[in-house]
């Protein structure tokens, strides 16, 4: 077993264990938007021509299930999650590339859920073996608080680039600008492993703050649930 497989039972640093999987965001205050009845990927950027793949072409492409802890920047981490869907790099060969203007070179993926929510990550980190377009958790299909109809899941980066309800995906050149404030600025790439919590301080440093806002940011997530759904921390 690897050394960091053996930090703190197994997780990143200055991440902790809860039970469940708790519907988590500031931004998740309301419910989870409804499916559209035909729900379509958006492909835009610097492709050929902007698109809209239906989801149900996903079936025709390669599928890949993994066993993954889902790591929240706060400091919490759901462990052992089952995700099935498309493996990114496959979604990239067999749909992105052939849709790319020639003489394209991509350096960042910018994914957008029908919530609004938004991240923007490497391309190296979008062709991990492990990223998913998720369409099942632990065997059944997604539901409205976990992402319906599909999901990025990244398992190596913190919980906010695996964006939920994914509706678009757009090829990027260059890295965008950054508008966040610096109070605010997120990393670039929000690795677990290498604690990459913030874009301006270590993340070490910022734990005792981040994790200041768990109980705030879980009473608004709970107010935007579905009804019944139990969001445990």
């Amino acid at each position: 077993m690897s050394p960091r497989m053996m930090n703190d039972g197994g997780l990143p640093p200055g991440q902790r264990r809860v039970a469940g999987f708790p519907r988590f965001g500031a931004h998740l205050s309301r419910p989870a938007p409804a499916v559209p009845a035909d729900p379509v990927i958006e492909l835009r950027g610097a492709v050929a021509e902007a698109s809209d793949l239906p989801i149900g072409a996903l079936s025709t492409l390669p599928r890949r299930e993994i066993a993954a802890d889902f790591h929240c920047v706060a400091g919490w981490s759901a462990t052992g999650l089952r995700w099935e869907g498309v493996p990114f790099a496959e979604f990239h060969r067999e749909v992105l590339v052939p849709a790319l203007a020639p003489g394209t070179t991509v350096t960042h993926i910018g994914c957008r859920g029908l919530d609004g929510w938004q991240s923007v990550m490497t391309i190296e980190d979008a062709l991990e073996d492990d990223v998913l377009i998720a369409q099942h958790l632990d065997g059944r299909p997604l539901d409205g608080d976990h992402g319906a109809p599909v999901r990025l899941v990244s398992p190596r980066q913190y919980g906010h680039f695996s964006v939920k309800h994914l509706a678009r995906i757009t090829v990027l050149t260059e890295a965008p600008a950054v508008t966040e404030p610096p109070l605010l600025r997120s990393h670039p790439r929000g690795r677990v492993w290498e604690e990459e919590r913030h874009g301006l301080v270590r993340g070490r440093l910022v734990r005792p703050i981040y994790r200041t806002l768990i109980g705030p940011i879980k009473f608004l997530s709970a107010r935007g649930a579905r009804p019944g759904a139990a969001v445990r921390h």
